[in-house]
């Protein structure tokens, strides 16, 4: 089962998104796919610094947002996230914010994280992380 990162999701919407992602995400069942409320907050974010929010917040609510399970940050996420937090920081190598939080969803659910960005994901200990905008997978 896979959790979608924002770069990941974010090819749904764009006028020439990744083939090798389009194919991987055509070939996986929707019961498999989610993605975390950070990531809605981020495209929602990004929508609305657009000059064209309307039309990307139209394409989330009807392309995204019914075809895929939407997955919280709630307190077992929470959990997952204040000890990698710690740890991370412990060992001198903390993570941005939002990827951290998608990162702790994902562990908490036993889910892949699906990303174009695995160089960050790749930090964290027990992640597992695959770039399918770049056809690429990495664990």
């Amino acid at each position: 089962m896979y959790l979608f990162d924002t770069d990941a999701i974010s090819q749904v919407i764009k006028r020439s998104p990744s083939l090798a992602f389009i194919r991987r995400l055509a070939s996986t069942d929707i019961a498999n796919q989610f993605t975390t409320t950070i990531t809605v907050g981020e495209l929602v974010y990004g929508a609305y610094k657009s000059n064209r929010p309307e039309f990307f917040l139209e394409k989330l609510e009807r392309l995204v947002w019914p075809n895929i399970r939407i997955l919280p940050f709630d307190e077992g996420s929470a959990k997952v996230y204040g000890k990698l937090r710690a740890d991370m920081e412990r060992k001198g190598t903390p993570l941005i914010e939002p990827d951290l939080r998608i990162a702790s969803i994902a562990m908490h659910h036993g889910l892949i994280v699906i990303t174009g960005n695995t160089k960050h994901f790749s930090k964290i200990p027990g992640l597992k992380a695959e770039d399918w905008i770049h056809g690429n997978k990495e664990t």
